[in-house]
């Protein structure tokens, strides 16, 4: 199979780098600090949109443009200050990836992205990395995940993540939608749950999910 991961609030938690540099870019234009729980609400969707949003939530009339490069050059300085794997993922992608081909779908841009995965040691285990700012539009837009899958039967490719971005992007795609529920994107959800099967409360939990959904594609391909 093909297991493709979002990188933020699903392999790695950077919520509080994220909310640092945002924050740091707010206030450089006389704004006030944003409580984190408020900027998680707002990732997700490309660092243009998090400053777009964080901007707004701060009542600033700053170009976006200009907000996004005052962000990308501070975020850029502490990327891995607080930065680290979700429990039990460097373990996971070990063990997975010796029997199933993996990749990354960002809407972070690559440069970034993959610094952090060279920076937690987790590069080897993904030799393919498409960030937001690639070839193909971001997520939801299925075409970067397509490219991944290309060979690949959709019932035998998953799109791991926290977010309804990320469903609506595996569903634009045809394939899997494993939900990790421990990520940040929970939050967008409110209550409610996306209608899939696969759900990984804790990033332990994925390990038994992806091997149910192994078991699972299994079935179906040899009915």
């Amino acid at each position: 199979m093909l297991f493709v991961f979002d990188l933020d609030g699903t392999l790695v938690d950077s919520l509080v780098d994220l909310a640092d540099s945002a924050n740091e870019m707010v206030q450089s234009f006389g704004g006030p600090r944003l409580a984190v729980p408020e900027v998680a609400e707002m990732v997700g969707d490309g660092a243009g949109e998090l400053v777009r949003r964080a901007l707004a939530a701060a009542h600033l009339s700053v170009d976006p443009k200009d907000g996004l490069q005052r962000f990308l050059e501070i975020y850029d300085t502490r990327l891995l200050y607080h930065t680290t794997p979700y429990l039990g993922v460097p373990e996971l992608l070990a063990q997975v990836s010796r029997r199933h081909a993996l990749a990354v779908l960002t809407n972070k841009p690559a440069e970034p992205s993959n610094r952090i995965l060279a920076g937690l040691q987790l590069s080897e285990y993904f030799p393919r990395v498409i960030g937001g700012d690639g070839p193909f539009p971001r997520k939801p837009s299925p075409d970067g995940l397509l490219a991944l899958m290309a060979g690949v039967r959709p019932g035998d490719a998953a799109l791991i993540g926290d977010s309804p971005v990320d469903e609506q992007t595996a569903r634009a795609a045809g394939c899997h939608f494993v939900y990790a529920q421990y990520g940040y994107g929970h939050r967008r959800y409110g209550s409610s749950l996306p209608d899939t099967p696969f759900i990984a409360e804790r990033a332990s939990d994925l390990l038994a999910v992806l091997t149910r959904l192994e078991t699972a594609a299994a079935g179906v391909t040899a009915s």
